[in-house]
């Protein structure tokens, strides 16, 4: 979950749904408005099972000496915003940190359609954060006890035995005015995949993420998690 100039490193959180939900419900997500799913695939048949309508996606991919080329190669063709422009965004300077990283650019893109407890981390967290640059707010993070703590509780509750020896990194896809973006704190900043909406972001992130399943065709680590709002019946 991608190496980081802080020396500090966190136990990675586990692509489950179950855990992610647990984590942000406890951080102020309220159980109402918002849910973690599986994708089980992403041709259409399987993309329509996911609860609608979705948030945000996140991606958990393998760090292969042939996607670290791909990245660098990306970085310098691909068009990276510097500046947000609405986007809420932050680097990783804490290793292993990438499943909290993801699931905060998810949160913190998608304030508007869901409502966080008032005075609960997250809230705070969001409210303190939000005139930062991407660096600063990573340093806030970085320094913050109360979601060290709560990442480690997250990490250790999940059903396989954590471990800071992986090679995994997780990203996040959500559609901020129009277009879709590519959340990774490893980047210079957000990185747009052209026109999206509230109704597609799943589908458009899908497309992405089978580009990049594609370009590696000889790793089967990936996981696909859907954020929805809650609906009610």
């Amino acid at each position: 979950m991608a190496d980081s100039p802080s020396t500090k490193r966190w136990l990675p959180l586990e692509a489950n749904p179950d855990v992610m939900n647990q984590f942000l419900w406890g951080l102020g997500v309220s159980a109402d408005e918002g849910e973690c799913f599986d994708v089980y695939g992403l041709d259409e048949e399987l993309l329509e099972m996911v609860p609608k309508p979705v948030l945000a996606v996140l991606f958990l991919y393998p760090i292969t000496p042939q996607s670290e080329e791909e990245r660098i190669q990306q970085d310098s063709s691909v068009k990276v915003k510097e500046s947000s422009n609405g986007v809420y965004f932050m680097k990783q300077t804490v290793g292993n940190a990438c499943g909290t990283i993801g699931l905060l650019h998810a949160v913190g893109n998608i304030t508007s359609e869901i409502k966080l407890v008032e005075g609960s981390y997250l809230d705070k967290f969001f409210k303190s954060t939000a005139n930062m640059n991407p660096s600063e707010r990573a340093a806030f993070l970085e320094n913050d006890r109360e979601m060290e703590v709560a990442h480690s509780v997250a990490a250790t509750g999940g059903d396989t035995e954590a471990s800071d020896n992986v090679d995994t990194h997780f990203i996040c896809f959500t559609c901020v005015n129009g277009q879709l973006f590519e959340l990774d704190g490893r980047r210079a900043g957000p990185i747009s995949h052209g026109a999206s909406s509230p109704n597609t972001v799943l589908q458009d992130a899908a497309k992405v993420i089978q580009e990049i399943i594609q370009k590696n065709p000889d790793s089967i680590n990936f996981n696909v998690i859907a954020i929805s709002k809650k609906t009610g019946a």
